[in-house]
């Protein structure tokens, strides 16, 4: 599956911004989907997930409450939507898909590591300016 994020740009603190991301090449609703973040000189980090059928979600402990992930398998598309921003938000965001086989998918089960997802996005920067 080939993953095209957008929605980045430079916000003020306590903004919000709304990631897309939009899958091809496969059937987008045999995914689990998830959003990483890679700030400048750190290691890429979970941000949220949400299950195939969008009925599980789960997020980094540092953005919940302000971020919200849903997905549309109708338009092959995954969001995050992130309100009041902060400065430690800055960084590169990535979409990732993780293929749930026919027996995963009866247990819908989702999965914070980042070695469990097959397929990258190109990422979509953030900037939070204080």
């Amino acid at each position: 599956v080939q993953l095209q994020a957008s929605g980045g740009g430079l916000v003020q603190a306590g903004g919000s911004l709304r990631l897309s991301c939009v899958a091809s090449g496969r059937t987008f609703s045999h995914y689990n989907m998830a959003w990483f973040r890679q700030a400048p000189g750190k290691e890429r980090e979970f941000v949220a997930v949400i299950s195939w059928n969008g009925l599980s979600t789960d997020y980094a402990d540092s953005v919940k409450g302000r971020f919200t992930i849903s997905r549309d398998n109708a338009k092959n598309t995954v969001y995050l939507q992130m309100n009041s921003l902060k400065s430690e938000d800055t960084a590169v965001y990535y979409c990732a898909a993780d293929f749930q086989s026919v027996a995963a998918r009866t247990m819908s089960s989702i999965s914070q590591g980042i070695k469990d997802y097959d397929y990258w996005g190109q990422g979509t920067e953030v900037t939070v300016s204080s």
